[in-house]
């Protein structure tokens, strides 16, 4: 009976080690959004990151978050580092690119509560007489993250905060 019940955790085992496996080796979360506002007026926004506050989902989780701006005062080279509260634990971005208007590219590291390299995009469209946002972010997805994501999703541990700080651009662009 306990040989039984061994084999069968050592099966289940396997079998989700194998199914994890399988899973792509990155990752792409993507939200946007449509902004009744010029192009020019969003990208300030994104490429400043003095400016995050004012839209920024996580900027909000931590009345106490420790900010140090470094590099660029804005676009490329401009650098943002931050440490807080579990919920926003600790990081630094890095503007890679920063197209007026268009496009910014930003390296993203995180270090508390969990090790990530990644990229966010900001692409900006032109549509119609506003804008649309888009904000993207890929990464790497390492086997821990494969296993985790059989129980949930990078998109849905992400996405509802990419829909909030989005929400939040649109509000103080329209402003």
């Amino acid at each position: 009976m306990l040989i039984t019940i061994l084999g069968s955790i050592i099966l289940l085992i396997a079998i989700l080690a194998a199914v994890a496996a399988s899973r792509p080796d990155s990752f792409r979360v993507e939200r946007q959004i449509q902004v009744a506002a010029p192009a020019e007026k969003l990208f300030p926004l994104i490429e400043d990151f003095h400016n995050w506050g004012a839209w920024s989902p996580w900027e909000k989780l931590d009345p106490e978050l420790k900010r140090t701006f470094s590099g660029a005062a804005k676009g490329l080279g401009a650098i943002y580092a931050w440490e807080g509260n579990p919920k926003v634990g600790s990081g630094r971005m890095e503007v890679l690119e920063a197209v007026p208007s268009s496009r910014v590219l930003i390296k993203l590291d995180f270090l508390k509560p969990f090790e990530a390299h990644n990229l966010a995009e900001f692409t900006l469209t032109p549509e119609g007489s506003g804008t649309r946002v888009l904000w993207a972010m890929t990464g790497p997805q390492a086997f821990p993250l494969k296993v985790m994501g059989l129980f949930m999703s990078m998109d849905s541990m992400v996405g509802k905060d990419f829909e909030k700080g989005l929400a939040s651009m649109k509000a103080a662009a329209e402003a």
